[in-house]
């Protein structure tokens, strides 16, 4: 298969099947547009187990697989908000784990299984959910990233604090783990929340600029509630 992004607020990644057989996997609804020649077939993926899994890291129950029926087919998979489209993969980098609703779409041999953090702490006080997505196997995934894509390299011992929200994919020798910030004045009149991401190197990192959550709330305010 061949890709290519298009666009660039709100961008799409567009497949092109070499030939009969290959296929990509998204969650229910994430198809843009297609050609003739593609079948579409809609399960679990994994069971109901694992659909539901994904449930809580913030996918859908049921994926849908796109398979090519012809060679030279094309479809196309879009962003939800304005952002990019990160191309992983996943076979070269070993795998990433993943913050719930960064995963688009990707080949059949890629794994997409829950995980969870390494402290239940972590989890229950961190604002994202204790389960993340792990991405593994081989062939290209694509991960959709909110606003603009920051990566830093992170040197062995070398520490970064992100505001949760704003943590798309960590590589698997990066540790993970949740801490409260220090002050009750930062606390109550910080505006920054109780929790940041404590990012441990070695490993890449993969942030982004926009936290949808913080956005969508920014919005809420606007929005009458009364008649």
């Amino acid at each position: 298969m061949k890709y290519r992004i298009i666009g660039e607020t709100m961008p799409a990644v567009e497949i092109q099947f070499d030939a009969p057989g290959e296929s990509m996997y998204t969650q229910s609804g994430g198809m843009a547009w297609m050609s003739e020649g593609i079948e579409m077939s809609t399960n679990t993926r994994g069971g109901l187990m694992k659909g539901i899994g994904r449930m809580f890291a913030g996918e859908s129950l049921f994926m849908a697989t796109y398979q090519a029926q012809r060679a030279g087919a094309t479809m196309a998979f879009a962003s939800t908000v304005a952002g990019r489209i990160l191309p992983l993969n996943v076979g070269e980098t070993g795998g990433m784990i993943c913050q719930k609703g960064a995963f688009l779409c990707a080949e059949e041999s890629v794994n997409v299984n829950i995980t969870f953090t390494k402290k239940i702490s972590a989890g229950f006080f961190g604002g994202e959910g204790f389960i993340l997505e792990d991405i593994s196997g081989s062939g290209m995934a694509f991960l959709e990233i909110d606003g603009d894509l920051v990566t830093k390299d992170l040197q062995p011992g070398e520490v970064l604090k992100v505001d949760t929200g704003n943590v798309v994919a960590f590589d698997r020798s990066v540790g993970y783990e949740i801490e409260m910030v220090k002050g009750m004045g930062n606390i109550f009149f910080g505006g920054e929340g109780l929790f940041l991401t404590k990012l441990t190197g070695p490993g890449r990192i993969i942030l982004q600029t926009q936290n949808v959550a913080e956005f969508a709330g920014r919005i809420a305010r606007y929005i009458p509630t009364g008649k």
